[in-house]
């Protein structure tokens, strides 16, 4: 009987997820408003508080809702396995370097600080003991970086001070388990013993997958990529975020830990554009399903039930937290606004406050009562999280309408400030000499690993990626791109391209590689700024090679050849029923660069 009623409840389960997906997605972003709270609201439908306690008297809702919220609490957690994962194919060890004195100064001023005054509060007002206090105050001042950072991103002034707190906190997490356990008033002598233990054994799994990474990925990578197959692309990205989250946390160490460091190795290879583009999906169908279970875990009558405390206790924790991070930032020089944005934003607690609430409840530092009405306030703050990112950035809008500017956090890395070429053939290879003859910076993009490793050993600025995917299209930053070149011999797949890329950008230059004259009409109607036949250009070598040798001077033939390739333009936008011929900004590139 269990045997045929697990496949039905992992079928039911597997039903409600994938539909609340199809659902919540569309019709959120139908209104522009964040998936996160459709997912959230999902789960207190669903949830066994919600349509979930009516299954006894109505059985069929069985098949509609989840009745047991620990057999998806597996995937929710490769849901934040996963985003950590991202979050390190963004960051790079570069810039994580760069960003050593804000992840372990105002990360941990922001931590303590936090901590400290939740701790005191709950001990003037709610008389907690001193042990209690320190856990429900580390417990409370943690920050969810599977909501923040979604909503922030990494790179605005913003994105940037959110992730340096997150990345201490998520550091601490370990640290913080340990701490609570060591105070325990069943705690044993050796309990500082073990926490050096761990760190020990952690650091060597941390080396080893440092090794791994330096001399395994590029060759595994490189393997994939040469069978040019998807599908094992993916299972080359999964395996490497399995293996280092199942590393770490084997020694002690938090799995997410693990998935950071890979996403960070990744990122040291030319691979990581197509890596971060093949588990985006997966990031956020499992991300929804955490969020599933945060909206699971909120019983509706207990909330109206202690509906003052509740909302005294949530209002509490944010106060403090947004006043907490606001000041910081304000005294590291930053922005009123970008203060007042990021000290909102954190303000709520962590789906890892979950964790340590149950390891302060298990040290028996807090009472099962006690841990039970912060979850329920760790929960609020969650589903509100997006309405306080809306709120945060409202004031941020109307105080820097009032301040001439705002100071930001330093940029780690370049904005982008450069051409970009999509195909590093024998001919996109050629145009990225010439950009570098005349200093004007590029980045190419190819998918070939073959060729991508050779451009890489000579120094040249060359990602893999396939050009056709969007998110691989979106880490190019067009946004500060100053002109675009498409040089790869693939007809259709540059027509689609370029259609895409001038709806994005119908200011950037396009400049595209064409096969012949019908080809290049049909660019032009795609949005090229300036489409180059082949065939018609090798007939204007030709001609040019031919007139000099026959001895007429260079100028006069030049300015001829100019003539005859304007003529030729202008015939091949005629026949495509242009009737403005786009402009081609010529000068833009190399004035910017000057």
């Amino acid at each position: 009987m269990a045997g045929s009623l697990a496949p039905s409840t992992a079928l039911s389960d597997a039903l409600v997820i994938l539909g609340a997906a199809g659902i919540v997605i569309p019709a959120f972003a139908r209104f522009r408003i964040t998936p996160i709270i459709g997912f959230i609201l999902v789960g207190l439908a669903v949830g066994p508080y919600g349509l979930g306690s009516l299954v006894a008297q109505v059985p069929w809702l069985y098949h509609i809702t989840i009745s047991d919220p620990e057999a998806i609490a597996p995937f929710a957690e490769f849901g934040i396995i996963l985003l950590l994962f991202e979050i390190g194919l963004e960051l790079s060890f570069n810039r994580l370097w760069a960003m050593r004195r804000l992840v372990f100064g105002l990360g941990a001023m922001e931590l303590v600080g936090g901590a400290l005054l939740i701790g005191l509060a709950l001990m003037g007002i709610m008389g907690e003991s001193l042990y209690a206090a320190l856990g429900l105050g580390l417990a409370l001042a943690l920050s969810s970086t599977a909501l923040v950072l979604p909503i922030s991103g990494t790179q605005g002034p913003v994105g940037r001070a959110a992730l340096s707190m997150l990345l201490f906190e998520d550091i601490a997490l370990v640290p913080i388990i340990f701490l609570l356990g060591a105070i325990a008033p069943t705690a044993s002598a050796d309990g500082g013993a073990v926490l050096l233990d761990t760190l020990w054994r952690g650091g060597i799994v941390i080396v080893a997958l440092l090794l791994a990474g330096r001399f395994l990925l590029p060759s595994l990578f490189a393997q994939a990529a040469q069978t040019k197959s998807p599908e094992l692309f993916l299972a080359a990205s999964l395996l490497v975020v399995i293996v280092a989250a199942l590393a770490t946390g084997a020694v002690g160490l938090s799995p997410i830990m693990g998935a950071l460091l890979a996403g960070l190795l990744i990122a040291e290879t030319e691979y990581h554009n197509e890596v971060e583009a093949i588990t985006k999906p997966f990031k956020g169908l499992a991300l929804g399903v955490f969020l599933i279970t945060i909206g699971m875990g909120i019983d509706l009558r207990v909330v109206w039930e202690n509906l003052g405390p509740l909302a005294a206790g949530v209002a509490g924790v944010v106060v403090i937290k947004a006043l907490v991070t606001g000041l910081l930032l304000r005294v590291m020089g930053k922005g009123r606004g970008t203060a007042l944005e990021t000290g909102i934003l954190m303000a709520s607690p962590s789906e890892t406050t979950l964790i340590v609430l149950a390891t302060a409840t298990q040290a028996q530092l807090i009472l099962p009562q006690t841990a039970q009405f912060w979850q329920i306030v760790t929960a609020i703050g969650l589903t509100i999280t997006p309405a306080l990112a809306k709120v945060g950035e409202g004031f941020a809008k109307r105080l820097e309408a009032r301040e001439p500017a705002s100071a930001d956090l330093p940029r780690e890395e370049p904005a982008g400030d450069r051409a970009v070429i999509l195909g590093f053939g024998r001919v996109g290879r050629l145009v990225g000499e010439m950009l570098a003859a005349h200093d004007a910076p590029y980045i190419a993009i190819d998918s070939d690993p073959r060729l991508v490793r050779e451009a890489r050993l000579a120094g040249l600025p060359v990602l893999f990626g396939n050009v056709a995917s969007e998110t691989v299209i979106d880490r190019l930053d067009l946004d500060h791109a100053r002109a675009l070149i498409v040089t790869m011999d693939e007809p259709v797949l540059v027509s689609r391209i370029v259609k895409k890329l001038h709806k994005l950008r119908p200011d950037l230059p396009i400049i595209v590689r064409a096969r012949d004259a019908a080809h290049a009409g049909e660019l032009y109607r795609a949005g090229a700024t300036h489409a180059v036949p082949e065939t018609l250009e090798s007939s204007l070598q030709l001609s040019e090679a031919v007139l000099v040798d026959l001895g007429v001077p260079m100028g006069p033939v030049i300015a001829s050849i100019h003539e005859k390739r304007d003529e030729l333009r202008q015939q091949i936008m005629a026949d495509g029923d242009l009737t403005i011929a786009p402009k081609l900004k010529s000068a833009s590139l190399r004035e910017r660069t000057a």
